[in-house]
């Protein structure tokens, strides 16, 4: 007779496997780091060993571990140790944060940071002015919310010899004073580049600092797999070094940037060569990242129609369309998953128009290649996605009327698209594969909870209006589930590893305070997670879940 032994059991639940029947169970066993049994309460008595640890949840819920399909924890070294104003909601907390940093911080040389929001600074951006009168000998460059822009002080300008005369890079943009012509003080997109040099690098030490508070922060949000969007030469290095010292506790998979300056064959050599190195089950790369346009916010979507603030201009992508092609093609004759940035209706279109080409050129093959953000998609590209098997990567934290809404969205897009911004039941009823994601830091909180409410009502969880945003783009508690499940593991080809609750699979689980089925769907952030699970070894365990335990 065979012995059956196992660590850890689970009964008494709302068990919710996201499996291919989206079954309910009441109990799972796991032996090791695999789940070896998903049924009913009576089903585990066989299970039970003198060192097996029983918890009865108590009609608790019971998930596969949340996935994000699109973030960037190598870029939380923004608000870690350096000038945060994520969650600031003013110009002059803005200012206050800033002084403070600096009043604290005497000796720095530079200053770097990370947060604020274009909705404080329409058009133009923040001016270098106010930067100046904080710190005016040393530099500092703050990047914004969403990554696509950069706040820079005089300091910072003269440095990098950027003038009135210094052209606009291709794919980016140097914010004016429209009557002097001189730098502003903010920089869009490739405009990046130019302080290269002037603003250091971060060290290794505050890489893995920063790593490790996103890795706690995701733990206590129930997530146990991140797919890092953006990752170049120090963030690998900095990931794989926590990998040797034993310390990520959690799954991350990441892409490559990739630059259109460059040599398309080089790049791909690097993205298969750290695709060959980077191996550790917690940390692999397989995929590329191509940023085909900027932000609505930034004036860097490339769209079909003009800009409403802007009637003869609307936007240009960051990659020429045939490069584009050529690249995508390239790539996917490697093998090499592509995951793209696109806001625009018009990028949206010329990446589907790349991917067509690369599926015509290469053999058929399961390629999963990925869009993210898509705020403006056409009703008949849509409809490409299923066709090519692309997997479509929205973030349903945006979702909803605010600030960003009416004091860019409407402005920058006019009423009618701001109207029909991120659309998500449109690519379920295409059969469309969506793998939900938070793009943190642009998102703080990132808790999955917070955005599976607002994708299934398209309202903000403080409801400060009763507006709703494109409500009939509302998608069903399942199918936002599932976006934040299993459809993250098969965006990132393991889903027969993980992403449900099934036997065979690894032991990625997490315990809910209530049943998400059972609450109004506008109480569903107000969920706690509980106890969250990588590979059957406890990552977080709330304080009050300690009396359930047997």
């Amino acid at each position: 007779m065979i012995e059956r032994k196992s660590n850890l059991i689970l009964k008494n639940g709302w068990i919710y496997t996201v499996d291919k029947n989206r079954t309910w169970a009441q109990a799972v066993v796991i032996a090791g780091d695999q789940i070896v049994f998903v049924g009913s309460n009576e089903g585990v008595e066989s299970y039970l060993g003198s060192e097996t640890v029983v918890i009865d949840l108590v009609g608790k819920m019971v998930l596969p571990g949340f996935v994000d399909a699109h973030a960037h924890p190598s870029h939380a070294m923004d608000f870690v140790g350096n000038i945060s104003l994520y969650l600031l909601d003013s110009l002059e907390k803005y200012e206050k944060a800033i002084a403070e940093f600096v009043e604290s911080h005497p000796d720095d040389e530079f200053y770097r940071g990370g947060g604020w929001a274009d909705t404080l600074f329409p058009n133009l951006g923040p001016a270098k002015e106010i930067l100046d009168a904080i710190i005016p000998d040393r530099p500092i460059a703050i990047v914004s919310y969403d990554g696509h822009s950069m706040w820079v002080n005089s300091v910072t300008l003269e440095r990098a010899q950027i003038t009135k005369d210094t052209p606009d890079p291709d794919g980016g943009r140097i914010e004016r004073d429209p009557e002097t012509g001189q730098p502003s003080g903010t920089l869009r997109e490739t405009a990046f580049k130019l302080l290269e040099g002037v603003i250091p690098d971060h060290s290794m030490e505050e890489r893995k600092k920063a790593l490790i508070a996103y890795q706690e922060m995701a733990n206590r949000a129930g997530i146990t797999m991140s797919h890092d969007a953006m990752l170049d030469a120090q963030a690998i290095a900095a990931f794989n070094a926590l990998a040797e010292e034993d310390q990520l506790n959690m799954r991350f998979r990441g892409s490559i940037a990739l630059k259109p300056d460059q040599g398309i064959k080089q790049q791909i050599e690097t993205v298969l060569e750290e695709r060959s190195k980077n191996t550790h089950p917690y940390f692999q790369t397989r995929a590329a990242k191509i940023f085909v346009d900027g932000v609505v916010e930034g004036g860097t979507a490339y769209l079909l129609e003009p800009y409403e603030h802007k009637p003869e201009f609307r936007g240009e992508p960051i990659w020429d369309p045939e490069i584009l092609k050529d690249a995508c093609v390239a790539l996917d004759g490697e093998n090499i998953q592509i995951h793209f940035h696109v806001i625009g209706d018009a990028a949206a279109r010329i990446t589907l128009d790349a991917l067509e080409s690369a599926y015509k050129t290469n053999v058929n093959r399961d390629s999963r290649h990925l869009i993210t953000h898509l705020q403006l998609v056409e009703p008949e590209d849509i409809e490409r996605f299923k066709q090519l098997g692309v997997i479509a990567v929205p973030q349903p934290f945006w979702f909803k009327i605010d600030d960003y809404y009416s004091e860019l969205a409407l402005p920058y897009l006019g009423k009618e698209r701001a109207a029909k911004q991120y659309p998500m039941q449109s690519f379920i009823d295409a059969g469309v594969i969506i793998a939900s994601a938070s793009d943190f830091p642009v998102t703080i909180p990132f808790d999955p909870l917070i955005a599976i409410q607002i994708g299934t009502t398209r309202l903000g969880i403080v409801e400060t209006t009763e507006e709703v945003l494109y409500p009939e783009e509302r998608a069903s508690l399942e199918d936002l589930i599932t976006s934040f499940t299993y459809n993250g593991a098969y965006a990132n080809f393991l889903e027969n590893e993980t992403g449900s609750i099934e036997v065979g699979k690894q032991a990625d689980i997490i315990v809910l305070d209530q049943n998400l089925f059972e609450i109004p769907g506008n109480e569903i952030a107000k969920t706690k997670v509980l106890l969250t699970l990588v590979d059957g070894v406890e990552v977080f365990r709330a304080s009050d879940f300690n009396g359930l335990y047997q």
